[in-house]
Order: C-alpha cells, then sequence, then structure tokens
C-alpha cells in the first residue's frame, strides 16, 4: 500500500509543480495589479545578491547562476521574461488607477510637462507622479528594439539561427533595460514609494558590503579569485563581479548625501548611524575587491557625490576623507600591481610589448578595430565573431570571438554605426534628466537621484574596457541605475502642484508665476 502511495506520489509530482506554478503565477497577477512595487523587489533582491559569473572559480561544481536559466528554451532567460510580465501588470494598474494618458509609458521628460501635470491636478490626482512623465528614454530603447530587429531578419535571410541572434553575445541586454526603467517608473510614482526604494537600496547595498567584509575577513574571500588561481597574485578579494561593487557605489551615494547633502533632513539617530555604517562598509569592499576598473568608478562616482554637498562641507570632506581614501587605495593598489609581471604600473596590461598574457588585450582591440573598419555602417552582426579570436588564449572557448573587452567597441562591432548612434542618444537623453535631477531635485529625494548618476559615473571605465553588454546582470544593473533619476523626478513632480491646489481649491490649479 504504501509502495503504491509513493508510486502515485511521485508520478504526479510534474503535475503538483505546474499547479504550484500556476498558483504562484495568479497570486503574483493579483499582487502586481494592486501593488505592483512588491514585484520589484524581488526582483531586485536576485540582481542585488546573486552571483553572475564563475570565472576565476577553480571549483568543478561552479553554476552559471540563474541569469541564463530558461534562454535555451524561451530564447531569453527566465528572468528577463518575469520582468516583462511585472511590467504588464504595472501598466495595467496604472491604467486603471490614473487612465491611459496617450503615450503612455515611457514618455519624455522635455523640461518637465507641468502642463500634462495641470490636466491631472484637474481630475483630482495629486497622490502620485503623473503617469510616464518622467523618462525621454524612450525613443532609443525602441531604437534598440528595431535595430535588434532588422538583424534578426538579416540573420534569418543569412541562415542563421534566430537564437544566435538574439543571443546576450549581442545588444539584446540592451533592448531589456527598456521594461524594468519602465516597471521601476510604474511602481515607484510617490513621493514615500522613492523614499522606500532609496532605504531598500541603502539597505541591500550594506548587506551586502557586511557579507563581502566577513566573507573577505574569515573565509578566504570570493572563491571567484582570478588574480589568485590564475594569475598568481596572492590576494583576497571582497567580491570579483563589478556588479557587486556597482550595487555598493548606490548605497554609498545615497548615504553620503543623506548624511552631508546641503539641505539636511531630519532622520531618527538608528537610521543616521546606519548610514554611517553604510558609508564605510561600502567604500571598504569596494577598495577590498582590487578591481581597478572599481577603484577608477568610485573616485568617478565619489565625485559626483562631492557635487552635491555646499563648497564649504567639500572642502572638510576632501581634506578628511582623501587621505584616507587614497591611502587605502595606495596600499591595495601596491598589493595587487606589485605582483604582476614585467612591471608597468596601473595599466601594465594595456601596453603592446608582449610579456604573457596581459598584451592580449591590446591585440584583441587591435583585431576588434580592423573589423569595425571593414565593416562601419552594418557591423559583423548581433551574432558574429571578430576574426583572429583565435590568437587571445581567454577566447578559447564556445563562446570564443562572440565579446570583446570594451562596451562601446562591442557596440560598434556588432551594430556599426547606428548602434553608435544609438547608445549616444541613449547617454545624452540621460545626461540631461540627470543633469535636472541634480539641479531640481528636493533635499529627501535627492539621494535617490544622485545614487544614479554616481553609479553611471561608476561604471565608465567597465563600459569602455569591460564587457558590460553581454552580461544579463550588468545591463539589468545599468537599467537599474538609469531608473533611479527619474524615479526621484517624478516622484518630486506632485510636491510642485499640491500647494497650489490648496492655495485656490480643490479641483483649480493657477499656472505658477514665470
Amino acid at each position: 500500500m504504501s509502495e503504491t502511495l509513493l508510486q502515485y506520489l511521485f508520478t504526479s509530482l510534474p503535475f503538483i509543480v505546474v499547479v504550484l506554478l500556476a498558483l504562484l503565477a495568479v497570486l503574483g497577477i493579483g499582487l502586481g495589479l494592486v501593488w505592483p512595487r512588491l514585484l520589484v523587489y524581488p526582483y531586485l533582491c536576485i540582481f542585488f545578491w546573486m552571483n553572475s559569473t564563475s570565472y576565476g572559480n577553480l571549483s568543478v561544481f561552479a553554476s552559471p547562476g540563474v541569469y541564463s536559466r530558461g534562454s535555451g528554451m524561451l530564447l531569453f532567460p527566465v528572468v528577463l521574461w518575469y520582468v516583462l510580465g511585472a511590467w504588464c501588470c504595472a501598466r495595467i494598474a496604472a491604467g486603471f488607477g490614473q487612465g491611459l494618458a496617450p503615450g503612455g509609458g515611457l514618455a519624455g521628460v522635455q523640461g518637465g510637462s507641468y502642463r500634462g501635470m495641470q490636466g491631472r491636478a484637474h481630475a483630482g490626482i495629486t497622490n502620485a507622479a503623473p503617469f510616464g512623465a518622467a523618462c525621454n528614454l524612450l525613443p532609443w530603447f525602441w531604437g534598440w528594439a528595431v535595430l535588434l530587429a532588422c538583424h534578426t531578419g538579416a540573420a534569418f535571410i543569412a541562415g542563421v539561427p534566430v537564437k544566435d541572434a538574439l543571443a546576450p553575445s549581442g545588444f539584446s541586454n540592451i533592448v531589456w533595460m527598456g521594461p524594468l526603467v519602465a516597471l521601476m517608473l510604474l511602481s515607484f510614482r510617490t513621493r514615500e514609494q522613492a523614499l522606500e526604494l532609496a532605504r531598500f537600496i541603502m539597505l541591500a547595498g550594506l548587506c551586502r558590503a557586511l557579507f563581502g567584509l566577513g566573507r573577505w575577513a574569515a573565509f578566504g574571500g570570493d572563491p571567484n579569485n582570478v588574480y589568485a588561481n590564475m594569475n598568481a597574485i596572492r590576494i583576497r578579494l571582497t567580491f570579483f563581479d563589478i556588479n557587486d561593487s556597482l550595487l555598493c557605489m548606490l548605497a554609498f551615494a545615497i548615504a553620503a548625501v543623506g548624511l552631508f547633502g546641503a539641505a539636511q533632513v531630519r532622520r531618527a539617530t538608528p537610521w543616521r548611524l546606519l548610514e554611517w555604517l553604510t558609508l564605510g562598509a561600502t567604500a571598504a569592499c569596494i577598495v577590498l575587491s582590487y578591481r581597478r576598473s572599481a577603484w577608477i568608478g568610485f573616485m568617478l562616482g565619489f565625485a559626483v557625490v562631492m557635487l552635491r554637498f555646499p563648497l564649504r562641507r567639500r572642502v572638510q570632506l576632501a581634506l578628511a576623507a582623501l587621505p584616507l581614501v587614497g591611502a587605502a587605495l595606495g596600499y591595495a593598489a601596491l598589493r595587487r600591481l606589485g605582483q604582476t609581471r614585467g612591471g608597468g604600473g596601473l595599466f601594465y596590461d594595456m601596453q603592446s610589448r608582449r610579456f604573457g598574457p596581459e598584451s592580449e588585450r591590446v591585440l584583441e582591440l587591435k583585431l576588434v578595430l580592423g573589423d569595425i573598419l571593414a565593416k562601419p555602417f552594418t557591423g559583423i552582426g548581433s551574432w558574429g565573431r571578430y576574426s583572429g579570436y583565435e590568437q587571445i588564449s581567454w577566447q578559447a572557448n564556445p563562446d570564443g570571438g562572440l565579446f570583446l573587452h570594451s562596451g562601446v567597441l562591442h557596440v560598434a562591432l556588432k551594430s556599426g554605426l547606428p548602434g553608435i548612434a544609438l547608445l549616444a542618444g541613449t547617454v545624452c537623453a540621460f545626461v540631461l534628466a540627470a543633469r535636472r535631477a541634480l539641479r531640481t531635485l528636493p533635499p529627501e529625494l535627492l539621494p535617490l537621484g544622485a545614487a544614479g548618476v554616481a553609479a553611471l559615473a561608476f561604471m565608465i571605465p567597465d563600459v569602455l574596457v569591460g564587457t558590460p553588454f553581454p552580461q544579463v546582470r550588468t545591463t539589468q544593473m545599468l537599467a537599474i541605475a538609469l531608473a533611479l533619476p527619474y524615479v526621484a523626478l517624478a516622484a518630486a513632480a506632485p510636491a510642485v502642484l499640491a500647494p497650489h491646489r490648496a492655495a485656490h481649491g480643490r479641483g483649480r490649479v493657477h499656472p505658477l508665476p514665470a
């Protein structure tokens, strides 16, 4: 009897799993329609706390992780389909809540749409941000989608499998940044929700930094230690994955602007203690990552944060903090660079003389440049491999030639001038919105907006000499950073109207004086 029951149990397990997944999906859709941000937080936790690389790990049990699960059957990973489904829920919820505005979704900033805000104020809507009124990235993400569709069509005509044209080794991950930016704008629309998001990011960064520092101190650091395991550099790392340092930069910026911003916002003493702890732990975690791109990026992000302070406070912090940061970075640099073969300083592996595999970084760029100049307008295709990749030691694998160590050149190689134009347009659109955010955000929302800008500044070295675009986690983390200034701007917009509605009576809004 018991054997029969066990047999029935095992044979029905697949059906039980399907039923449970269906119930979970129904529950998720219900939550997403009422509280869309409850779908966002689990997604953020995945990208904040789950590693995306096993490069440098000598363990035979190293797993590729969650970021590629499902891509074999569904063309794209399950996590990306999740964000698309969550965006659909948030879009429907916004439609029921405020009515679908013309051009809804990712609409343009274009200096702020006060007329649109007036119209919604006439309808009695001032407790949430105007639907889709705070992002000017829509044309650029649609442009990326159209470009990917063109490459997919060209691949189909050329007999290349569609899955290769849509693979992350091309530029499909850039297209998937758009749904996440839209989802965050639709999910965090009030001042309270934006502040909640800022606190969540800061605490997530603090927890990740404390985990990294504890593992570094007691358990030998990150097992994905390419320097010790492959380059014979005897150092321990907090995190090799640049995305963990990016999260630390986000948390550091939120804590720093909250503590030292031009206008201090009153907060409880325990929260201020957490901000001080975040400031120290995240900075130490970035320094002990021993990654040059993280060090340079941290200095760029730190500069963005410093510019948010009054001049006198900038001078005080520069006199107090820069010697400490400089000494820590100097010691870490000596620890790592002092053990490299052939010397050469900070950019030892970007020199043209051959003294081992380090010089292959320059050879890679030379080979790629030849292909870019050969096909400047169309690129080699999202599925293409650059010529001569067999000469590069780290390209001796099934993915050889599909990626290179430069995000900008990766886009130029795969998509040619159209891709470079779209990349430049996306960056310019963000810069315009970021400048407005840093100048106009109220003190309580400035940490969130400044964190997004500082995080993008932090990633400049990796975009120039790293491999950001073929990585799902990196591109989604970039999308999170891109969205933060827009979320802060949208949350700040209703505060402009509320005093005027109170002064002129409910349902009547008069133009602000010029």
